[in-house]
């Protein structure tokens, strides 16, 4: 009887039907493919992972980010979902020589009281009064509705100073849009005013009352907390559209109001969103900053931290900046967290945005990047802003320094920004732009990479080895020496066809250097709104494949060794760091198309199949994979196929006699044993004509 030879083409194609796709994969799992000379590729079964913390997150990790600190100490740092019922943790930090993560969560408290505020003319230190507070030198305070007293307005983030540990007063310290002193022009005690609104009958327009407001037609006048005057509601970003003296302007709405009415922003009331730190002060925020001897230096006065809520967060961005981690939660602020002063929670750059879609530092010249984010505590979801050069406390543009900022003028929102090779990267809704460093005065260079290839969600794009990829809305792309190219995917259908349209921004990407590899893993329809499956691209091969595995977060290899990635079921693993799924059964197998096994007008029949595969690591004297071989014969394509088998397989195996008779032939390869690993080789088989059909 003759011999032949089936020859597996690597990659996995799922665009093409069956018969089509012969002598090539149509289905995997768990798989991946290695170079080869001669095929051009093997398949083999992928890495296994263990866990990286002993005990789970108790809340789903949507970040992860991995650096070093000057001690040569290695962190990851985590941001999860929310703060679960089960008591989970947005914000936590494993040291690589502890067994588990501490929590580092921001604290946040809300008050909404009457104005006490209280200036010195001359001085720019404002004393404000809230009982019980116990406010402390690591606290910072947010006011966000204006407040207009003894000559100038408070608005924004301020850095608290307590040193005689009052538990009824604190002070900050007012400052202009140059960051200069802005010192009170009247004492004033226990007063202030928040604005008055009033709107006219049949009118769009409204009076704003605001002493020393400061506002010129044209600028911007926000309004963060809502508020109904007249039928409308009043909240946001306004133009200003008439200024009638210091103390009144006018301002442009989107509602006409139902009556002539007049009423103060929040009932009159001053709303504090207090950020609670635990810890050392922040640099910068110490000696210097506010009077001489306030602060952190020679205070001698050792406050007593005040405590707030957890934040809740649906999502992070992570960096660092040198040992210090830096963590943005979505739509929120920006924090920073050293290693080596180790506060027991992470602390609010108060200089920062309030609000941000995201942030990334950009190197080599070391400036933190923030996107979708704003001026006035209102999220401009186009808007990019930068701090100075090596200081991250300095957020004011000046010809001093290199803080900045820049609208991207294509899209309706930034996606997604990051580092990439040489230069940031910026993702619209439509297209990808090129954010690179030029020094002053203008800083940053924008320039239009590509429009019709934006980005599908907030972390579906990265960088591995110098190369840029991410998923688009309906392709995938990458940036080469031409520009951004389309990637053929043959797995199309898979993907695009089965998207769970309303959770696009749970997408996480996740490049693998130690193989040339680029997953996306993302939810699928019917699965809860969770990411449930995977599809992976070998960039060496330019080949794809499959399956169904869940990782919410994910960092290629870093400091911490091969890939981390986070589950579903807030544990965190360490990819290829075994051939097992954490101890248990990691099931791998692939199928191919059908394989024709005449042109002839006649059946075949097969009744010896040799296999050829490694059946183990290199070098192991015992290698036990089994491997479990099943054919699914037939004699039309669109016919259900004849099952044959599974056979198993091991290394003493010579041959395995399945004794089928038919046309077509599809292969199944598949292992479902503990600790061990294999590579296809060249599996031969008997065959012989076996009569018409």
């Amino acid at each position: 009887m003759p011999h032949a030879s089936f020859k597996v083409i690597p990659g996995v194609d799922t665009t093409k039907t069956p018969a089509l796709n012969e002598a090539a994969i149509s289905q995997s799992q768990l798989i991946r493919f290695v170079p080869d000379r001669t095929l051009g590729g093997l398949v083999q079964k992928l890495g296994g992972w263990t866990k990286f913390c002993l005990n789970n997150i108790r809340s789903i990790v949507r970040c992860l980010w991995a650096w070093e600190d000057t001690n040569a100490h290695s962190y990851l740092g985590i941001g999860a979902e929310g703060v679960s019922a089960g008591g989970g943790f947005t914000l936590q930090v494993k040291k690589s020589t502890d067994t588990d993560p501490i929590d580092i969560t921001p604290q946040t408290s809300i008050v909404n009281i009457a104005v006490n505020f209280s200036t010195t003319v001359g001085s720019n230190a404002v004393t404000i009064t809230d009982v019980g507070r116990n406010a402390d030198n690591y606290d910072v305070v947010d006011i966000q509705t204006q407040v207009s007293v003894g000559g100038i307005v408070l608005f924004g983030q301020y850095q608290i100073y307590n040193p005689g540990g009052s538990a009824n007063t604190y002070t900050i310290y007012a400052t202009n849009i140059f960051g200069d002193p802005d010192n009170a022009t009247s004492t004033v005690a226990n007063g202030g005013i928040v604005p008055l609104i009033g709107t006219t009958s049949g009118s769009s327009f409204a009076n704003i009352t605001l002493p020393n407001h400061g506002y010129i037609i044209g600028d911007t006048f926000p309004i963060l907390v809502s508020t109904t005057v007249g039928g409308v509601i009043f909240f946001g970003n306004s133009i200003v559209t008439d200024v009638s003296s210091t103390s009144a302007f006018q301002i442009s709405g989107q509602t006409v109001a139902s009556s002539t009415a007049t009423g103060y922003v929040n009932s009159g009331l001053v709303h504090f969103l207090y950020y609670n730190g635990v810890g050392a002060l922040s640099a910068g925020t110490g000696y210097g900053i506010g009077a001489y001897g306030a602060g952190g230096y020679g205070t001698g006065v050792a406050p007593t931290p005040g405590t707030g809520n957890k934040i809740n967060a649906m999502d992070w961005s992570l960096d660092n900046w040198g040992e210090t981690l830096i963590a943005s939660p979505l739509n929120g602020p920006i924090y920073q967290w050293s290693p080596l002063s180790g506060p027991p929670t992470a602390l609010i750059i108060p200089e920062a945005p309030p609000v941000n879609k995201g942030c990334f530092v950009a190197m080599p010249q070391r400036q933190i990047i923030a996107w979708g984010s704003t001026f006035t505590g209102i999220i401009d979801p186009m808007l990019t802003r930068w701090c100075d050069v090596n200081n991250y406390n300095n957020w004011t543009a000046l010809i001093t320094n290199q803080a900045g900022s820049f609208r991207i003028p294509k899209g309706s929102r930034i996606v997604q920004c990051i580092q990439g090779p040489q230069q940031g990267l910026v993702w619209t809704d439509l297209g990808v732009w090129a954010m690179q460093y030029v020094g002053p005065p203008y800083v940053y260079q924008f320039n239009e990479l590509g429009n019709g290839c934006g980005l599908i969600g907030r972390k579906a794009a990265g960088s591995m080895n110098g190369g840029v990829y991410w998923m688009g809305p309906s392709q995938f792309y990458r940036l080469a020496g031409n520009g951004v190219e389309p990637i053929k995917c043959p797995v199309w259908d898979v993907i695009f066809q089965d998207l769970d349209i309303n959770n696009l921004d749970k997408i996480r990407i996740a490049p693998n250097s130690r193989f040339g590899e680029v997953a996306w893993y993302y939810p699928t329809q019917g699965n809860g709104g969770e990411i449930s499956n995977y599809v992976k691209y070998n960039i060496l091969l330019d080949q794809w494949d499959y399956g169904t595995l869940a990782r919410t977060a994910w960092i290629n290899e870093s400091v911490l060794g091969p890939p981390i990635g986070a589950a579903p079921n807030t544990y965190i693993y360490q990819h290829e760091t075994s051939p097992n799924a954490d101890g248990e059964i990691m099931t791998s197998y692939f199928q191919t198309g059908y394989f024709a096994l005449t042109e002839a007008n006649v059946k075949m029949f097969v009744d010896q199949v040799w296999p050829d595969m490694k059946w183990g690591y290199y070098g192991d004297t015992t290698p036990n994979a089994n491997i479990l071989l099943t054919f699914y014969v037939t004699d039309y394509a669109g016919q259900t196929p004849i099952q044959y088998g599974p056979f198993t397989m091991t290394q003493l195996t010579t041959y395995v006699t399945p004794r089928f008779r038919g046309r077509l032939v599809s292969i199944r390869v598949e292992s479902n044993d503990i600790d061990s690993w294999w590579r296809l080789g060249n599996t031969r088989y008997r065959v012989q004509e076996d009569g018409k059909y």
